[in-house]
């Protein structure tokens, strides 16, 4: 049995599009990367790696490195999925939190799960959503970013 932690967040801004879970959500500002900059997928992403002691999404999928740019975080998720069944892990739940002050996020969590479950192979009731705000507080409280952590529990495929 193996636990991850990942953590990541993005400075929103004007002229970008905001995709959460894969999700486009509307709203008049989006978050800044060299991806497509969804801080929840990047969030499960290093959790992922973290339990499978595979590094980070840095080590993995550099921002100096010109074939990720702008690419969907959902088919960086899929080549994360790829290394832990190379290294013979199963996932066995995620559960996450997106916190920013706005937009209201839950209308968009279920379909957010879907994406990812049917991304990483696994049912929908394996993966947990959950959003916040702080109160008016921090970066994301000032409305200035978005942020995500993951958790996830991963184990040894036995069967290979």
């Amino acid at each position: 049995m193996k636990i991850g932690l990942g953590y990541d967040v993005h400075k929103l801004v004007y002229n970008r599009a905001l995709i959460l879970g894969g999700v486009t959500i509307p709203f008049f500002k989006g978050l800044l990367g060299h991806s497509d900059a969804d801080v929840l997928i990047h969030a499960i992403m290093d959790s992922l790696l973290g339990a499978s002691c595979l590094g980070d999404i840095g080590r993995h999928f550099p921002d100096q490195d010109k074939k990720y740019k702008d690419i969907s975080s959902l088919e960086l998720l899929s080549k994360v999925l790829n290394l832990i069944k190379t290294n013979h892990y199963v996932i066995e739940n995620i559960d996450s939190i997106i916190i920013a002050e706005r937009p209201k996020l839950s209308p968009y969590i279920d379909h957010m799960r879907k994406n990812i479950a049917k991304t990483l192979e696994i049912d929908i009731s394996m993966i947990n959503i959950k959003a916040t705000t702080e109160e008016g507080l921090g970066f994301t409280g000032k409305g200035k970013g978005i942020a995500a952590q993951s958790i996830c529990l991963l184990n040894k495929d036995h069967s290979s």
